[in-house]
């Protein structure tokens, strides 16, 4: 496994198989960054960790000992989507370790290569041939109107199979937009539960929003150095091209 960075300060695995090489676009990483992403931890405005779960679990638990169980205000976030995290930090610190180890990734999540996309989009009505993967697809209910289920039945394959081949045709359209309202949402989280008390908080939120590079630091220069640096980052992806 080798690393690459996906903005400044954001570092992500890259996974290697046999006669392959796996790189995954933003959109991928929101939605396998439980098992992928590194994560962050702060307290009182510092970052006080930052790694794989792994890492920041074993950082986490040094520093409670040391400082005899308690960290105030502490707060973990998932790296890229800024998701808030709970660690289990029970037991000694090889308990700790252990817990975190479980997985090969080191994340205690097993890692599973996703499908090819040709499988997704596979006719359910065909014989599966012999060793033919079964696909990894999940019932939920779909609410549609008559004509739509007539359309879709009348196509090659079936509801389903045309329903998968929609939404892979309208994820790659819509990959750019996608991606970089993620990255907004993702700041937004993060400032929200970091910079919410914090003057200019407002205002940066409507810089951000507004895609105004200049806005957002002029509107978050007073934060804490690790808080507004972190923010920064996860809005680079965002504000790439303003300012």
């Amino acid at each position: 496994m080798q690393s690459r960075e996906l903005y400044p300060g954001v570092i992500l695995p890259v996974y290697f198989y046999p006669g392959k090489i796996r790189l995954y676009s933003y959109i991928e990483l929101f939605a396998m960054s439980d098992s992928l992403i590194s994560c962050l931890a702060f307290s009182d405005g510092r970052c006080i960790a930052s790694g794989t779960v792994q890492e920041v679990a074993l950082a986490l638990k040094a520093a409670a000992q040391r400082t005899s169980g308690v960290l105030p205000n502490a707060l973990i976030f998932n790296a890229v989507t800024s998701q808030p995290l709970e660690l289990d930090l029970r037991g000694t610190l090889d308990e700790v370790r252990a817990r975190f180890s479980a997985a090969p990734d080191g994340h205690g999540h097993e890692w599973a290569e996703p499908q090819p996309a040709a499988d997704d989009l596979a006719d359910d009505s065909l014989p599966r041939s012999r060793g033919r993967p079964k696909l990894g697809v999940v019932a939920r209910e779909v609410t549609l109107l008559p004509r739509h289920w007539s359309w879709l039945g009348s196509q090659p394959g079936g509801a389903s199979v045309a329903l998968r081949r929609l939404v892979e045709n309208a994820r790659r359209a819509n990959q750019a937009a996608d991606g970089q309202r993620l990255a907004q949402e993702s700041a937004y989280r993060f400032m929200t539960a970091m910079a919410g008390d914090l003057p200019g908080y407002e205002e940066a939120v409507r810089m951000l929003f507004a895609q105004d590079r200049a806005g957002f630091e002029a509107a978050s220069v007073a934060w804490p150095a690790d808080v507004r640096e972190h923010a920064r980052k996860l809005t680079a992806a965002t504000l790439a091209e303003i300012g």
